[in-house]
């Protein structure tokens, strides 16, 4: 990695409507910036000096994303998000476990070490029970099993898989949601903002088609979504949480890489949540604390 050209790059194998809409608030305000793609740099034990002072983490790949992040790091450079809040929100297991320990409402959830021992597990969960990877977006690979069935079959599947990490089984408990889920924006701590996502399907990602309306950001749930990014050390996050029927709001999962196109789209041009604009702000402050004497 050479020296450093700008203070701030933006790291993104693949230039999404969000890392359009992010690159083009920092050309309006006439602040240089460094698009990079991470499959193109080096990564060297011995640098010395990162290329960048501040490197918003915008990769796609989670796998990418760790490594490039934990690389930067290494070599000097302040990474949003970090690498520990990377690793850790690209686990589910484990971003569950730091929600837990922040002592925040959740599913019942449980982790089998094998797809044997999650049949058990599902028999004492009780059906209905959704079976995830530990890694995955999107709503990929993500299964709502009614019956003994559909279990087994979906278990054999993941025990057929290649990789070793696939044969460890997510189990977390079926929320009869009212056809839809929620999802706050935290920026630097700050909700910027909160949509309803609704879906004939009981998954609601926007990947899958799912449609966004605003929802009224409370006080509580302001609270929860930034008491949640706080547990996982998220800077930028996404909080996805559900309703319960007896109108409790518990969270499902918070997403570092988060997409706001759907954000975007519900809530208009509305400044006060433009997601691009917080987060550049928060990279900003971050790269004049790094220039503070």
């Amino acid at each position: 990695m050479a020296a450093a050209a700008t203070p701030v790059a933006v790291l993104a194998s693949r230039v999404r409507g969000e890392e359009r809409q992010i690159l083009a608030t920092f050309e309006r305000r006439g602040i240089p910036v460094t698009h990079v793609d991470p499959r193109d740099l080096p990564y060297r034990a011995d640098d010395a000096v990162a290329p960048w002072l501040v490197v918003l983490n915008r990769e796609i790949s989670a796998t990418r994303a760790r490594y490039a992040a934990r690389s930067l790091e290494a070599a000097g450079a302040v990474v949003v998000n970090s690498a520990a809040a990377t690793e850790l929100c690209g686990d589910k297991w484990l971003s569950t476990l730091a929600l837990r320990r922040a002592g925040l409402p959740m599913p019942r959830t449980s982790l089998a070490l094998t797809p044997d021992a999650a049949l058990a597990h599902i028999e004492e969960f009780g059906y209905p029970v959704v079976i995830k990877p530990l890694t995955s977006s999107w709503g990929k690979r993500v299964a709502l099993v009614r019956e003994r069935d559909t279990a087994q079959a979906v278990l054999e599947h993941c025990a057929a898989l290649p990789a070793p990490q696939a044969h460890l089984i997510y189990l977390q408990e079926y929320i009869d949601k009212p056809g839809r889920d929620l999802r706050v924006i935290v920026v630097g701590g700050r909700p910027v903002g909160a949509v309803y996502r609704s879906s004939a399907e009981w998954r609601t990602n926007v990947a899958r088609g799912a449609e966004t309306t605003v929802c009224p950001l409370t006080p509580a749930l302001s609270k929860l979504a930034t008491d949640a990014a706080q547990a996982v050390g998220a800077e930028i996050a996404g909080v996805d949480l559900v309703e319960t029927t007896d109108s409790r709001i518990l969270v499902l999962e918070v997403n570092q890489g988060v997409e706001f196109t759907g954000f975007r789209r519900a809530h208009g041009d509305s400044e006060e949540h433009d997601v691009a604009a917080a987060i550049v702000d928060l990279v900003l402050a971050r790269t004049e604390a790094v220039n503070r004497p």
